[in-house]
This record gives structure tokens, C-alpha cells and sequence, in this order.
């Protein structure tokens, strides 16, 4: 990591809300530093030499969730070895699990700037990862799995959301929209992060 504390921005959103898209867009332009926990879980399992990545195979292929200490030391593994300012974590905190070992462990090593929810009713999200199913032939984008996906998604992670909400950290975004228009009001949110810091300096 930087020897200056980096910022963080949490970003959540259920299956087929765009959140990738709309990560990739602001990494890009305001050079934030995309970290997607999916991919550093997968990336991790992917290497043959981490003893981490065979303990989260063995997890995962037993159907149990991955625990929050892990991942949160693979998010820290990741900062330390890319060394940026600014990062988005995408797909965290998924549960208060995850909040309570972030606040343990690292809290106190990065500036959280906010929580950046995207909003997206269950239709829109099915019919989203129904049609990248039928692109990508993902098998586990089926109506039915889905569904409980989205379930899953509500019943962990509103908590979580009412938690950052106290703290007057949260910044929705309708999601039900075109990329475009999504992109717009990110970008109103941006201007408002980014207000605020040049101000606390």
C-alpha cells in the first residue's frame, strides 16, 4: 500500500445491476483502482502455488461461503501489491461478517469514502443475466437460480446497507436505467465524493 491511507469506495449491487460496467467506467476515468472480490477469489484458486487459494477451492466445492477474514486478506494482499490511491471494492461487504472483520482488520489502514448501492428491481435483474446467460452460456444464470441469487443478495446485504446508512455513508443509484443514464448519475455521485475531499483538505 501507499505510505498515505488510500480511499475506498464499497460498491453493491444484486446480480444484473451493471456494477462491473459502471466500475470499469469510473476506474477509467476518475483512476480508481477496480477490485471485483469475485475475481480475486477466482484468481487466487487459479494459482497452484497459494495454500490460500487450495483452503478456498476446498470451501467453495463443500457449498460454504468463504470467510470474511479471508477475503478481507485477499483485498489487503491485492492494495499492498498494486500500491494505488484510490480503490473500488466490488462485491464487499457482502454481511455484517464481512463489516465486523473489515473493521478489525483494516479499517483503520484506508479512508472509506462511501458506499455506492445499486438499485435494480428483481425483473430487470433476471432479464439482464438471462440475456448474458444466453451470450456467455453461464450455467448458473438460469430464472429460477437467480431468483435465489437475488434473495440470497436482499436478505445479507440490506443489513449491511442500514448499517452504512447510520453513518451517512450510502449513495444509491437507480440501476433500472440504460448504461448511459446509470453512468450520469454516477458521475453526479463522483463530483459529490470528490467535492468533499478537496474540501477536508
Amino acid at each position: 500500500m501507499t505510505t498515505e491511507k488510500p480511499n475506498v469506495i464499497f460498491v453493491i449491487g444484486a446480480p444484473g445491476a451493471g456494477k462491473g460496467t459502471q466500475c470499469d467506467r469510473i476506474s477509467k476515468n476518475y483512476n480508481y483502482d477496480h477490485l471485483s472480490v469475485g475475481d480475486l477469489l477466482r484468481e487466487e484458486t487459479d494459482n497452484s502455488h497459494s495454500d490460500l487459494g487450495r483452503q478456498i477451492q476446498e470451501t467453495m466445492q463443500n457449498g460454504s461461503l468463504v470467510s470474511s477474514e479471508i477475503i478481507c486478506k485477499l483485498i489487503e494482499n491485492a492494495m499492498r501489491k498494486n500500491g494505488r490511491e484510490k480503490y473500488l471494492i466490488d462485491g464487499f461487504p457482502r454481511d455484517m461478517e464481512n463489516i465486523d472483520e473489515w473493521k478489525k482488520s483494516m479499517s483503520d489502514k484506508v479512508i472509506l469514502q462511501c458506499v455506492l448501492v445499486f438499485d435494480c428491481d428483481e425483473k430487470v435483474s433476471i432479464d439482464r443475466c438471462m440475456k448474458r446467460g444466453q451470450d456467455s452460456g453461464r450455467a448458473d444464470d438460469n430464472e429460477e437460480t437467480l431468483k435465489k441469487r437475488i434473495a440470497t443478495f436482499k436478505e445479507s446485504t440490506e443489513p449491511t446497507i442500514e448499517y452504512y446508512e447510520k453513518k451517512n455513508l450510502i449513495k444509491r443509484v437507480d440501476a433500472t436505467h440504460d448504461v448511459e443514464k446509470v453512468y450520469q448519475d454516477v458521475q453526479n455521485v463522483m463530483k459529490k465524493i470528490l467535492d468533499q475531499q478537496n474540501n477536508s483538505k
